[in-house]
């Protein structure tokens, strides 16, 4: 751990406002991040769409479209568009899947998950193994380790050009640093670094949450691209804010740190690191489901047995899901009330395939919420239900990707 470890920072009792380093600006999209993220959308697509759909002049258009056919993101496509006989046809445009993939790698407390995902976000391969232990030199390693054999299997002579990494907690994506995770007991472990150096690859990090709601914008539930809340909830509860398309990070990495949220009277007494009872991880984590579980004499080994229970009507799981939809609920009638964003979306498997969960949250948001006036709208479940993990690595690199795909990618053909 010491020999992966950045020098360690001071703790939140000796922060002063001086300490506080300047907030990196937002990742804009780049004119070529626009054209590429409209064929995403629209493809195959005429580059004259194009232009109406960004706003860029036709010229604009040309001449990034032919810097990203040159950098193999971009294809045109066999079939051309527009009636017969009347000028030229239009070629139009779409996403080259045939050349190039990302990596993702997911770290979660328990396991770790490691995908391939081409140019669509589309995940073609996933690799999920338990931890042999939670130092970050073996973690890291055995991801690193898995990796080429993925390649080999799936990769089909495509190129992986970049790898990205998501966890949950706080992480700095510009460092490319897990600054602190306490259930892995990790702080300041260098992730980008140490994966680039095993890997040759070029690396992005980021907290599985903001991914996650990157990756709705890109991929998923479209009213998020004005405004949204992500709740994660999982062995890990923390959260992302996006407007405007710009995800918030803050000054400390610390933007949707919401697992101490107190539930008041609604809690139990599951006690919590931080001290106290009754905060929203303690209540609904995956390792809190599971303890509740053994409590109520069901037997259940893992979250991912509990949850089979469930899905199978066992009516004593279904009462604990539901349980957890409610307190959930009420942690998402509190999120609404403070962003008024224009989705909150709920990563929780309860709500993505247990019906009557979703509709328990939806009914606490509808009694709790002093802003959101249509819970059924506005509250939503993931649009990756069932490949949350396997896709949360891959859209690191893919979101950094779709935001300015002329930057700095080594593996990638250069382009003037």
């Amino acid at each position: 751990m010491k020999s992966l470890s950045a020098p360690a920072r001071r703790g939140p009792t000796s922060l002063r406002r001086s300490d506080i380093p300047a907030v990196a600006p937002a990742r804009r999209v780049s004119g070529a991040g626009s054209v590429l993220s409209a064929i995403l959308d629209h493809g195959p697509v005429a580059r004259s769409t194009v232009a109406r759909l960004t706003g860029l002049s036709p010229a604009s258009v040309t001449g990034h479209t032919g810097r990203l056919v040159a950098r193999g993101l971009i294809r045109e496509s066999a079939q051309a568009t527009g009636p017969k006989g009347l000028g030229r046809p239009h070629i139009p445009l779409e996403i080259d899947t045939s050349r190039h993939l990302v990596a993702g790698a997911h770290i979660a407390v328990a396991h770790s998950t490691v995908s391939l995902m081409d140019l669509r976000g589309r995940i073609l391969a996933v690799d999920r193994q338990p931890h042999r232990g939670t130092e970050p030199q073996r973690i890291l390693g055995d991801v690193a380790a898995r990796l080429p054999r993925l390649l080999a299997a799936h990769a089909a002579g495509r190129t992986v050009f970049a790898l990205g990494v998501a966890t949950g907690h706080r992480v700095d994506p510009e460092a490319g640093l897990v600054i602190e995770h306490p259930q892995l007991g990790w702080r300041n472990v260098p992730v980008r670094d140490v994966l680039a150096a095993a890997t040759g690859l070029q690396v992005q990090v980021d907290s599985h949450a903001r991914a996650l709601a990157r990756a709705e914008q890109m991929l998923g539930e479209a009213t998020t691209r004005a405004s949204a809340v992500l709740l994660f909830v999982g062995a890990v509860v923390d959260a992302a804010f996006a407007t405007a398309g710009a995800i918030h990070l803050g000054p400390r990495s610390g933007a949707g740190s919401v697992a101490h949220l107190p539930l008041g009277s609604a809690g139990g007494a599951e006690p919590c690191p931080c001290g106290r009872t009754g905060c929203l991880q303690s209540e609904v984590s995956e390792q809190a489901m599971v303890r509740r579980a053994a409590e109520q004499g069901l037997p259940a080994a893992s979250f991912t047995e509990l949850l089979d229970q469930a899905l199978a009507g066992e009516a004593r799981a279904v009462a604990l899901f539901r349980r957890r939809a409610r307190l959930v609920g009420r942690a998402a009638a509190l999120l609404l009330d403070m962003f008024d964003p224009e989705v909150l979306v709920v990563v929780e498997p309860g709500a993505g395939r247990l019906p009557q969960c979703l509709a328990d949250l939806r009914a606490e948001v509808a009694e709790r919420s002093w802003v959101c006036d249509d819970p059924e709208r506005a509250v939503v479940p993931s649009s990756f239900t069932g490949s949350v993990l396997a896709t949360a690595g891959g859209a690191v690199a893919l979101g950094v990707l779709y935001a300015d795909p002329l930057g700095s990618w080594p593996a990638l053909p250069t382009v003037s």
